[in-house]
């Protein structure tokens, strides 16, 4: 049986999450992979069980490290303002770092492999996220509501403000560079729109 080669792995890695955001997972395949990464298809299966078992080892790696930067200096205790901040500030600053995992979420997102993705990360996460969240509630900073009502005005926001600037462009076409000033000022209006 041959050793796993790391520098091998991680070159599938990348080509996989490259070629996969380039042509979105309809177009993905071992044999494009393989060749992207000059070796042979047989030497994919030796890391790999199949498309499938390479897609989901990528999203559940990545998710957890997704998972953790987005839980970083990030303390269930703190205000909601202050929070929701670091939480603002955590996924921004992943986004922004890492660009080209941010499409991959994106297609798994609208996928078939959206719950294992969403689960490789959502369980520390959750754990934590939901003691912030009965904080601010118990201290009745914010009002009860729906969990898709607050994710959707406390993160959709940014989320639209991350694709604007990776396509550079606003909705109607004009050219978008994101700002401090752009980012804070949007984060300010969520603020106010959920605090009571």
């Amino acid at each position: 049986m041959r050793i796993r080669n790391t520098d091998k792995v991680q070159l599938v890695k990348q080509k996989a999450i490259e070629l996969i955001v380039k042509h979105g997972l309809e177009g993905f395949s071992m044999n494009k992979l393989a060749k992207a990464c000059s070796i042979s298809v047989a030497t994919l299966y030796i890391y790999y069980k199949d498309r499938d078992d390479l897609i989901l080892k990528i999203a559940i790696e990545e998710g957890a490290l997704m998972g953790d930067a987005m839980i970083k200096d990030f303390d269930p205790e703190m205000l909601f303002e202050q929070g929701l901040r670091k939480q603002w500030e955590n996924r921004y600053n992943y986004m922004v770092a890492n660009p080209i995992m941010t499409l991959f979420f994106e297609q798994l997102r609208s996928s078939s492999y959206q719950q294992i993705f969403l689960s490789s990360f959502l369980k520390d996460f959750k754990l934590v996220m939901g003691k912030f969240m009965d904080n601010v509630i118990a201290r009745g900073e914010i009002d009860v509501m729906p969990f898709e009502v607050y994710w959707s005005v406390a993160f959709a926001p940014l989320y639209n403000l991350i694709r604007f600037e990776n396509e550079g462009q606003s909705m109607a076409g004009k050219p978008f560079k994101m700002t401090d000033e752009i980012l804070w000022k949007t984060f300010d209006l969520v603020v106010k729109a959920l605090k009571k």
